[in-house]
C-alpha cells in the first residue's frame, strides 16, 4: 500500500529556511562582532599585564574591524593598529624575538573566547534550523 508522498512538510521547511536566512545572517554577524570585541578587550587586558612599563601605550592600540565577504561571511580582523602609538610592537610582543619571550596576549584572548563563540553560533544555527 503506497500512499502518495506529501510534499507539505518539505514546502513548509523550504519556506521556513528562506525566512530564516536573513535572521541567521544578522545574528551570526552579531555573534562575530561580540566575539571580536571580547577578544579585543581580553587582548588589551592581557597586554596591560604583560607589557608593563616597557610598552604602556601598546594595549590601547589593539582594535578590530569587521569585514563582510558577500552576504554569508563576516570576518573579524583583531590586533594592534600599527599606526597607533606602540602598535608596531605587536609582532614583537605577541611572538617574541631572540631576546624576548612571546607574550601570546592575543592567542590567549582567542583561546578564551573560542568556546563562547562556538556556543553562541550553535544557538544561532539551531534556532535557524528549528521549524516545528
Amino acid at each position: 500500500m503506497n500512499d502518495p508522498f506529501d510534499m507539505g512538510d518539505v514546502r513548509r521547511l523550504q519556506v521556513h529556511l528562506a525566512r530564516s536566512i536573513p535572521i541567521v545572517r544578522r545574528e551570526a554577524r552579531q555573534v562575530v562582532n561580540r566575539g571580536a570585541l571580547n577578544v579585543k578587550r581580553d587582548w588589551a587586558k592581557n597586554a596591560r599585564a604583560s607589557s608593563g612599563r616597557h610598552a604602556p601605550a601598546y594595549p590601547a592600540s589593539v582594535g578590530y574591524d569587521l569585514l563582510s565577504v558577500g552576504p554569508d561571511i563576516t570576518d573579524a580582523r583583531i590586533g594592534p593598529d600599527k599606526d597607533a602609538p606602540q602598535g608596531a610592537l605587536g609582532n614583537l610582543l605577541e611572538y617574541g624575538s631572540v631576546k624576548n619571550p612571546p607574550h601570546n596576549d592575543g592567542g590567549r584572548a582567542l583561546a578564551a573566547e573560542t568556546p563562547r563563540f562556538e556556543a553562541a553560533m550553535d544557538v544561532v544555527v539551531s534556532r535557524g534550523l528549528a521549524w516545528w
